[in-house]
């Protein structure tokens, strides 16, 4: 049957494949992001291909702009299947006690409040309804923290809590909730990191095949697709000479 798939940050790297992949598997899309001219370029793109999409335009921090949009949607596009919390990102790659003040806000304020404000407002629906699955994209970065990685770390393992809290709450209904946790993949995620400093944001990939945003979708689509009594409660998808967060076998070097 075909879902209703809300996902966050969709107008690049992982949010965008995933966009593409549902699309491709015939859903219908609620697009988010903050770069309203991208959500259109993106939507037109997937509706050409017979794609239902709506687009949304806000950031996850600001939690007031988040409700009025999700609380406009048409009702027939208000019983959401699949919530996709994959809006987040990394920045800076230094000591702790070296870090930017206002990187740590963006980062907790994105990373994990922003997730919680979308779980809060779509969730409740899924409950009433006895359906309905919510996949957090976390990251190896969650299991253990690495050289300088310490407050995205933190952050991730904080998606991880969450996300296994919030399976937990929902264990009486038929909802399903997945932790999907990529190690490297190439996306922009080093760029914003690095603050545009696209040089050294290349060197994080020299010497190793990384994973892409659609090897990550595949496996969304994947949990998003399993049989009604299987969860598929946490993944670890990890390019193939990376051991984990912090062991990465590099080719060449």
């Amino acid at each position: 049957m075909n879902k209703i798939v809300l996902i966050t940050g969709a107008t690049s790297g992982i949010g965008l494949a995933c966009a593409r992949k549902f699309a491709a598997n015939g859903d219908r899309l609620i697009l988010t992001g903050r770069n309203e001219q991208r959500l259109e370029e993106i939507s037109k793109e997937l509706t050409a291909k017979g794609t239902q999409v709506i687009t949304l335009a806000f950031d996850v921090r600001d939690r007031e702009k988040a409700t009025q949009c999700i609380e406009s949607l048409p009702a027939e596009w208000k019983e959401i299947d699949v919530l996709i919390n994959n809006a987040g990102l990394a920045l800076g790659l230094e000591p702790e006690y070296e870090g930017s003040y206002d990187d740590w806000d963006i980062m907790v304020d994105t990373n994990i409040k922003g997730l919680l404000t979308m779980t809060r407002l779509v969730v409740p629906g899924m409950v009433q309804r006895d359906r309905g699955h919510i996949i957090n994209v976390g990251s190896v970065a969650g299991d253990a923290a690495y050289a300088n990685g310490n407050v995205y770390c933190a952050t991730k393992s904080a998606v991880k809590t969450i996300t296994d809290g919030l399976r937990i709450d929902v264990a009486n209904t038929a909802i399903r909730v997945t932790n999907l946790k990529p190690g490297l993949v190439e996306t922009n995620f080093s760029n914003t990191r690095f603050h545009g400093d696209t040089e050294r944001a290349a060197n994080v990939y020299k010497g190793i095949k990384p994973l892409t945003g659609d090897d990550i979708a595949d496996v969304a689509v994947f949990a998003a697709n399993a049989p009604e009594h299987v969860q598929i409660a946490e993944i670890l998808v990890l390019a193939t000479h990376q051991g984990s967060g912090s062991v990465i076998v590099r080719q060449n070097q």
